[in-house]
């Protein structure tokens, strides 16, 4: 079967990552348990007037899918892959409000037309007219590796050589406010430094739209090869480090041939506990984190994906997201692993090309 490079890379967070000229020098503090992505200037890649028709995360996936285009030198692609938790939650909120306000009568359809899953996937292929495959994985907390696994097999069975994969969501008012009912975001303000010593239950939420541009072509704009990507469903705190190991063992690694882990911890007092096992057995790993940058949300793990694909391109870790304080010459072979309130882990396996 081919090998499966990342090719090129865009990314809207709630850190200035839409500029691919730099990686994470300017940081955009905060004191909240809420983030927002930053945004850029989207009349530079949409037109106004279709601009203010569409949702965030119309506009995010738009506008990250165009930078990892035009970074691979490509015009089209074979096929549209895309990851969401939760899709245009805003206009689903609207839709849902309108229905209760109005009576269930007089109701405006195009929140509910835009409020759907795949309308993301749906507008890039728009913009970019493309008529291949399209699909969208809507699998809670692993959506953005369910796609990435699909992109895998087509491209190592050589049915399709470029592929546009991403992960995003946005913020919803109403939907947060049931997060907060529910202990899922955090009671208190936290700032990105103190993420991990809250001790608190819940994350502090983000938002926002990594997109890749996966070939099992090599280019001279490749950050990565992508070795493997495993998810489970359900997984005991216990039998962590052995799937760990067995993950790294079917590609004959051991936990003395990473260079770096980069794992979710989003500071949640009841689930870290995965983390920290996983990094007490690769305490001679440096090792790294990214949720404190980019806030927890379904897709969050494209975002860990992102950092991972520019360490290993640019040879750099950036001191905000280091989690010890182990250093290394290289950066060739690189594993990330995620969970969200201990379901849905993944071990995802990448290397220098």
């Amino acid at each position: 079967m081919k090998n499966v490079y990342i090719n090129s890379v865009g990314s809207i967070s709630a850190q200035k990552t839409f500029d691919n000229t730099e990686f994470l020098n300017d940081i955009t503090e905060y004191n909240d348990n809420v983030i927002f992505a930053v945004n850029p200037v989207y009349k530079d890649y949409i037109p106004p007037a279709a601009a203010r028709r569409m949702a965030k995360g119309i506009k995010m996936g738009i506008v990250t899918s165009k930078i990892a285009l035009n970074e691979a030198n490509i015009n089209q692609v074979d096929a549209v892959i895309t990851g969401t938790g939760m899709g245009c939650v805003r206009d689903s909120e609207k839709f849902v409000s309108a229905i209760i306000d109005n009576d269930e009568q007089y109701l405006t359809p195009t929140p509910f037309i835009q409020s759907t899953h795949n309308t993301v996937g749906g507008q890039i292929a728009l913009e970019l007219n493309c008529k291949g495959y399209n699909f969208t994985y809507v699998h809670s907390s692993i959506s953005f590796e369910s796609a990435v696994i699909d992109a895998l097999l087509q491209l190592q069975l050589d049915e399709a050589k470029h592929i546009l994969v991403g992960g995003v969501d946005e913020l919803g008012d109403h939907t947060t406010k049931i997060h907060k009912i529910i202990n899922h975001i955090k009671p208190e303000a936290t700032t990105l430094t103190n993420l991990l010593e809250s001790k608190t239950e819940g994350a502090v939420f983000g938002e926002g739209a990594n997109f890749f541009v996966l070939s099992n072509e090599k280019s001279n704009t490749s950050y990565a090869e992508i070795v493997s990507l495993k998810t489970y469903n359900t997984l005991k705190q216990e039998a962590l480090k052995q799937q760990a190991i067995a993950f790294l063992k079917e590609h004959d690694l051991s936990t003395d041939d990473l260079d770096l882990l980069i794992l979710g911890n989003n500071g949640d007092v009841n689930f870290d506990a995965y983390y920290n096992t996983l990094s007490e057995i690769f305490s001679k790993t440096p090792q790294a984190y990214y949720k404190h940058l980019s806030g927890e949300f379904n897709t969050a793990s494209s975002f860990g994906f992102w950092l991972a694909s520019k360490v290993i391109k640019t040879q750099s870790l950036p001191e905000i997201v280091r989690l010890n304080g182990l250093q290394t010459s290289q950066y060739k072979t690189v594993l990330l692993y995620n969970q969200y309130r201990g379901e849905n882990h993944s071990f995802t396996l990448l290397r220098q090309c």
